[in-house]
């Protein structure tokens, strides 16, 4: 990690670096017995993912939540995304050094669900982002330890999705039945096959819907605009729109293809200034894994020696919704080679 090589700094955290090592050894023989393989797997990132790991669990609020150093306030969607970069490192509600930090974030999140099954804390103009996280995170807990009060407010966050669901097959901002946008529209159909996965009922004509929504938003470069009246291609609607076809379901086809050819654009280290950095490699880095073969193993290397680079000496990182959210989808994207989350499995 180059951070690390600060001269600034570079006493304390050449300490710090050595004491985590010999976890991080440990952690490193874990993950990769996990299936990971040893070129997918470095000592640089397992070292990067111990740090980050660790900068999180003492940023936790006394109620469980996340999102204070951004300017949300506590938040459903990046305290759900964090207890997901717990979760993909093993740790479970209750179990694992950082079970307890786990587990307290899903108790911030049963508290703030609604009648109306909407996971919602923050005073936000755009709730559906977290709802849409803070459900993909009560779905991949559920199916980990099956408890009766996750399924019960999961059923209900699933059903607000889908009765908001708009006449074109997306959604946006708003849990209302209005306009549709690509970049929620992903979080709720990831939400939705994470629900699916474990049990709850998504009626076909759903995702059938948000098919047609996706394919209507691909340009023909292959990329993605943000909204079907308007919008070019860019990076992250991009890596959200491929992302949202393969979480529906579909893995190959003439529009998966152009799609992860228009992504092949980005990758590091070409594109340090792309828009939404956090939440397009989070997706990029998804459909390049479900995609496979010489699409992940050129991916991978490039974007895992980027975020460890970009790593801050403390273990964060900053992201566009703050520290703690970018420092939650950094370390997600990291260990997705541990594939200890089922909604990374085809």
């Amino acid at each position: 990690m180059s951070a690390f090589h600060n001269t600034k700094h570079a006493g304390f955290y050449l300490t710090t670096a050595i004491c985590l090592c010999i976890s991080t050894i440990a952690h490193a023989e874990k993950r990769r017995t996990a299936s990971a393989t040893e070129q997918e797997i470095t000592p640089a990132q397992a070292l990067s993912v111990d740090a980050g790991l660790h900068w999180l669990s003492t940023q936790q609020a006394e109620d469980g939540s996340y999102g204070s150093l951004s300017h949300y306030g506590p938040h459903v969607g990046i305290t759900g995304l964090v207890g997901l970069a717990m979760m993909a490192d093993g740790h479970m509600p209750g179990r694992g050094r950082y079970g307890q930090v786990v587990d307290k974030c899903l108790s911030f999140v049963l508290r703030h669900s609604s009648e109306s099954g909407l996971l919602a804390a923050e005073t936000s103009h755009g709730p559906m982002y977290g709802h849409g996280f803070a459900t993909l995170f009560l779905a991949e807990v559920y199916g980990m330890t099956s408890r009766t009060e996750v399924r019960e407010t999961l059923r209900r966050a699933v059903r607000l999705i889908v009765n908001t669901q708009n006449d074109e097959g997306g959604w946006r901002y708003q849990p209302v039945r209005s306009d549709a946008d690509i970049s929620v529209t992903i979080c709720q159909v990831m939400a939705l096959r994470a629900a699916k996965n474990v049990g709850i009922y998504i009626d076909k004509s759903v995702i059938d819907k948000a098919i047609d929504y996706v394919k209507n938003a691909q340009n023909p470069d292959g990329g993605f605009r943000y909204m079907l009246s308007s919008g070019g291609s860019a990076f992250a609607r991009s890596a959200a729109g491929i992302a949202a076809l393969q979480y529906a379901g579909i893995y190959k086809g003439e529009e998966i293809e152009r799609g992860l050819q228009y992504l092949s654009r980005f990758k590091p280290p070409k594109e340090r200034t792309v828009g939404h950095y956090f939440y397009g490699h989070y997706y990029a880095a998804q459909a390049m894994f479900l995609a496979g073969n010489v699409y992940w193993t050129d991916w991978w290397p490039a974007v895992r020696g980027e975020l460890v680079e970009r790593q801050s000496p403390e273990g964060f990182w900053r992201g566009q919704a703050g520290q703690e959210y970018g420092t939650a989808m950094a370390l997600i994207i990291l260990q997705m080679p541990n594939r200890l989350l089922p909604i990374f499995q085809k």
